[in-house]
């Protein structure tokens, strides 16, 4: 008998494909496209990143509450809507108001919100970006196209420093059961330097790499140092605008639940299965191959208790 992993291999292949008709791109999708294509200095960075967190408020707002709220100058809000592409502010705060109408829209208020206690409204921020990647999946070929390079990428790196770790070895513990060369780095400084640098002397080609906050500098130190070295950046992060996600090659912008004292990871860690889904879509000869022999070799040793 197939172990669940093998069985969920032969039946749940990523289809690929573009959007439905119907189907349109979460909000935070959207108003990344909005800002992502120019570059925007770190002010300018501020204002977009206080948009998407707040976007059904923050559409509503003069230039002179935005720019109070983020702490820039009222011109700086204007230069930013050029910057952005729009002939000024009215016309960017029309297209985020059609942005915010849509998640008010979609997202009806019932009782139970106005009455949920913190854990409740925990499980509910978590609901939200679960749903808000449930529509970005709507278009799976960016995950498909990732999953097939880190599924090439021999050795494949795979990086998380801090409260990030336990994402990253996630990844790895269940990567290495598809993959035959998987090398997971969690301490930051001259040791991820090394395990780098040796990645790619050794054939490696892409790391997957986790941000959560709050964002580590020595993460965005190794990263620096992959790309340096002729690695590829695959990232996850919660911040599709700034330093971390300037020296990735692609990034996945996942929501992570805040309300908290600490954060809750249940979007990237789906966003992490995803990934190695595509990775054993990528080359399910192999795929089964090795699960085939991991299963024998935990049936010799008896690793699991008999359910």
């Amino acid at each position: 008998m197939p172990s669940p992993q093998q069985a969920r291999a032969q039946a749940s292949a990523i289809t690929s494909g573009k959007k439905a008709p119907e189907a349109s791109a979460a909000p935070t999708s959207q108003l990344r496209e909005l800002f992502d294509g120019p570059r925007l200095s770190p002010g300018q960075r501020r204002i977009a990143q206080y948009l998407i967190e707040h976007i059904t408020e923050a559409a509503f707002l003069s230039i002179t509450d935005l720019a109070e709220r983020v702490g820039v100058s009222q011109p700086s809000v204007t230069r930013f809507a050029g910057a952005v592409g729009f002939s000024g502010y009215p016309a960017l705060r029309e297209r985020l108001q059609s942005i915010a109408l849509s998640i008010l829209g979609s997202t009806p208020a019932t009782p139970a919100e106005t009455t949920s206690n913190e854990l409740q409204a925990a499980v509910d921020a978590e609901i939200e970006n679960l749903e808000n990647l449930r529509r970005d999946f709507a278009d799976p070929d960016e995950v498909i196209r990732v999953g097939r390079a880190l599924s090439k990428s021999t050795p494949l790196t795979v990086l998380g420093l801090r409260i990030s770790v336990s994402l990253a070895e996630y990844f790895a513990y269940a990567a290495r059961r598809i993959h035959p060369d998987v090398r997971l780095v969690t301490q930051g400084g001259s040791v991820a330097y090394d395990a780098l640098l040796q990645s790619r002397e050794a054939g490696g080609t892409w790391v997957l790499a986790f941000g959560m906050p709050r964002h580590a500098q020595e993460t965005l130190t190794a990263l620096r140092v992959a790309r340096s070295a002729g690695l590829q950046v695959a990232l996850i992060t919660d911040l599709g605008l700034g330093p971390l996600a300037d020296e990735a090659d692609v990034t996945f912008t996942i929501g992570t639940g805040s309300r908290l004292v600490f954060d809750s990871y249940a979007a990237p860690v789906v966003m992490s299965a995803a990934l190695l889904q595509a990775m054993t879509d990528a080359d399910p000869e192999r795929t089964q191959a090795r699960l085939e022999e991991y299963e024998q070799v935990a049936e010799q040793h008896q690793f699991f208790l008999k359910d």
